[in-house]
C-alpha cells in the first residue's frame, strides 16, 4: 500500500528534487513517512552506519529518532539539525499538511569536522558492549563520511527549507505559524519570570499602565512596541492566573475588545473591525492550547493594525507608514514637517498632499494626536506635573500643551487625571 504522502504530493516530482539535491551537494536525502519509514532515497547508505546499527538496543533505531526529530522540527516551525545515536549528523525538513506532520525530508548523515579519537570514545561510553575491534572499524569508516564545516550546514539547511517549503500548499504557513509562536511564548516567559522577581519585593496588581500604553501604541501604528507590550501583558495573565485556560480566554478577549475600540479610534472601519472581532470570540471558543491562544491574539492585533492603514493609498502607502512609524519614535522631539519628509526623501510639500490624502488629517493635526495619546497615559500613571508632561510629549509649553488636549479629547489635562 502506497503511503499517504504520495496523496497529496507528486512521486515524480519529488524524486526530481532528491536526485537534483544530491548530484549538487552529494549528501545522502532520503523522504521518510511519518513514523520514519525509509520511502525514497538519493546516495548510498553509510557503511558507518551499517556496522554501527547492529549495536543499538532492542527498544531503539534509528526510524523511531528520526521520526522524533521530523515532530520536532514541526514544533520548531523550520528544518532541525541533530545529531544520531552513532554521533552522525543529521538535517531534517518536516512535509505538512492540515497541521499534521506526515513525513520528513532527511539529510545525511555527515560529520562537521574531520573525525579524531574523541567520536569512538564517546561511542565507547555510550555503548559498552561494541567490542574493540569493531570500534577501530567504525572508526575507519567514520573516514567515509562527508565532512562539511558548520556556516555551510547552516546554508545546507536554508537551501533545504526553500527547495520544500512550498512543495506541500500550506507547509510555509505552518512552519511560519509555528516558529511564532515559539518566538512568542520565549517573550511572554520573560514576562512571567519578571513578575515573579517584582513579586519578591511587593505584591504585584494588574499594569493598568501597560494597557493604556497597549493602545497608544496600536492608534500611532507602533506595531513592534505593541507586540511586546501585549506579550507582556499576556506574561502577568499567566503569572496571575496559571494555566487556566477559560480564565486566559476571558481576559483574552476582554484585551481583543480593548484593541478593538483602539483599532476604531485610530481610523479603521467599525463594520470590518467588528467582523474581525466577531470571529476572533467565535475561533476563541473552539481554541485547544494557550500557546494557539496567545499566537491568535497577536495576530488579531496585527490584523487590526493593517486595517487602520489598509486605507493607504497603494502607490504611496510605504512612503506613509515609514512618515508615521518616524512620527511615533520621535513625537517627543521638536518635529516638524520638514523633518519628516527629509526622513522619507520627498518634497516639504509634496510630502504634505499625499499625507493628508492618505491618512484623512494633516501632518500636524496628526502628531499632535500622537502626542495627546502619550499624554493620556502620562497623566493616568505618573503625577508629573503638566508642565513637564508638555515637556516630555513634545509640546512648546503648557498652554498650548492644554488647548490641543481640549481639542481632542473635550477635557483639560486636569480634568482628565481626575476623571
Amino acid at each position: 500500500m502506497e503511503s499517504y504522502l504520495y496523496t497529496i504530493v507528486a512521486k515524480e516530482k519529488l524524486q526530481e528534487l532528491l536526485e537534483a539535491f544530491h548530484a549538487c551537494l552529494k549528501l545522502p536525502i532520503q523522504v521518510l513517512d511519518e513514523n520514519g519509514n525509509v520511502l525514497e532515497r538519493c546516495g548510498d547508505p553509510s557503511t558507518y552506519c551499517r556496522h554501527f546499527i547492529p549495536y543499538l538496543p532492542p527498544n531503539d533505531s534509528c526510524q523511531k529518532l528520526h521520526a522524533t526529530a521530523g515532530k520536532r522540527a514541526m514544533e520548531l516551525g523550520e528544518t532541525y539539525i541533530f545529531s544520531c545515536h552513532a554521533g552522525l549528523n543529521h538535517i531534517v525538513f518536516p512535509l505538512i499538511n492540515q497541521e499534521a506532520l506526515f513525513g520528513s525530508i532527511l539529510v545525511g548523515p555527515f560529520l562537521m569536522e574531520n573525525p579524531d579519537s574523541l567520536l569512538i570514545t564517546d561511542l565507547h561510553n555510550n555503548y559498552p558492549d561494541i567490542p574493540l575491534e569493531s570500534l577501530l572499524d567504525l572508526y575507519d569508516y567514520a573516514g567515509q563520511v562527508t565532512v562539511i564545516p558548520p556556516s555551510m550546514v547552516t546554508q545546507v539547511s536554508r537551501l533545504l527549507y526553500h527547495l520544500f517549503s512550498n512543495f506541500v500548499s500550506d507547509a510555509r504557513q505552518e512552519l511560519i505559524f509555528n516558529r511564532g509562536k515559539i518566538h512568542q511564548q520565549s517573550k511572554i516567559n520573560e514576562s512571567i519570570q519578571m513578575y515573579k522577581n517584582l513579586e519578591l519585593d511587593k505584591k504585584i496588581s494588574y499594569p493598568f499602565e501597560k494597557e493604556r500604553e497597549l493602545l497608544t501604541k496600536v492608534k500611532t501604528g507602533n506595531k513592534q512596541e505593541a507586540s511586546a507590550i501585549l506579550n507582556d501583558l499576556l506574561g502577568y495573565v499567566f503569572f496571575s492566573e496559571g494555566n487556566s485556560i477559560e480564565i486566559i480566554k476571558s481576559r483574552a478577549s476582554e484585551l481583543c475588545s480593548l484593541l478593538s475600540r483602539s483599532a476604531i479610534e485610530g481610523g479603521a472601519g467599525t463594520d470590518q473591525i467588528l467582523k474581525i472581532n466577531n470571529q476572533f470570540l467565535k475561533n476563541l471558543q473552539t481554541v485547544k492550547s494557550i500557546d494557539a491562544l496567545c499566537y491568535m491574539l497577536q495576530e488579531v492585533l496585527d490584523i487590526y493594525m493593517e486595517c487602520m492603514f489598509s486605507q493607504l493609498n497603494t502607490k504611496n502607502g510605504d512612503v506613509v507608514r515609514k512618515a508615521m512609524k518616524y512620527i511615533s519614535e520621535n513625537f517627543a522631539s521638536s518635529l516638524t514637517l520638514e523633518d519628516v519628509a527629509d526622513q522619507v526623501h520627498l518634497n516639504p510639500a509634496y510630502f504634505s498632499s499625499i499625507f493628508k490624502q492618505a491618512c484623512g488629517s494633516s501632518f500636524k493635526e496628526y502628531l499632535n494626536m500622537v502626542r495627546v495619546e502619550e499624554s493620556k497615559r502620562l497623566l493616568a500613571n505618573t503625577d508629573y506635573s503638566l508642565i513637564n508632561i508638555a515637556i516630555a510629549t513634545g509640546f512648546e509649553d503648557q498652554s498650548y500643551f492644554s488647548k490641543i488636549f481640549k481639542k481632542h479629547t473635550g477635557l483639560t489635562p486636569k480634568q482628565y487625571r481626575s476623571h
